[in-house]
C-alpha cells in the first residue's frame, strides 16, 4: 500500500501571535488528511453515517512535535492506515514542511474506533473500509 499524502497551507488562523502553528491546530491537519484519505477511496463519512449508521471517533493519540510550522508553509500530511482489530484501526501520520523529509514537523499515531451512530458502541469496520486496510 502506498502512503497517502495530502497538502495544506498554513494560514493566519492556524498560527499564534508569532506566526507559528498553534500546537492544537496540527490535529486539524491530521484529521483533514484522514478524511481526504477516505474520500480518495470513494468513502463518504456522511454517507456511512446516514446510510449504514457508522461513525468514527479518535480514541487514542500520540504526538511528537519536532519543529515548528510557520505562516505560509506548504505542508505535506501523510496517512498510513493499519488494522487494529475488528472495530478499530490506526494511522501513522507525519507532517513535513514543503514535503521535504528533512523538514519533519510532527509524527503521530492516531487510533480510530468504528461506532454505531445510535448507541455509540463499538461496531465492526465496514467492508468498504476493510478492503482498504492492509491485512
Amino acid at each position: 500500500m502506498t502512503v497517502f499524502i495530502w497538502q495544506a497551507r498554513v494560514y493566519w488562523e492556524d498560527t499564534d501571535a508569532g506566526g507559528i502553528v498553534y500546537y492544537a491546530n496540527y490535529l486539524k491537519f491530521l484529521e483533514r488528511a484522514r478524511s481526504e484519505w477516505l474520500r480518495a477511496r470513494g468513502v463518504s463519512q456522511r454517507a456511512l453515517a446516514l446510510e449504514t449508521g457508522v461513525l468514527f471517533s479518535v480514541v487514542a493519540l500520540e504526538v511528537q512535535y519536532r519543529r515548528p510550522g510557520r505562516l505560509d508553509d506548504l505542508l505535506a500530511i501523510s496517512c498510513e492506515p493499519a488494522r487494529e482489530g475488528g472495530a478499530s484501526f490506526a494511522f501513522a501520520q507525519r507532517i513535513w514542511r514543503d514535503g521535504s523529509p528533512e523538514a519533519l514537523l510532527l509524527s503521530a499515531t492516531v487510533r480510530i474506533a468504528c461506532l454505531d451512530a445510535r448507541s455509540l458502541k463499538p461496531r465492526r469496520l465496514p467492508e468498504v473500509l476493510l478492503r482498504e486496510l492492509p491485512p
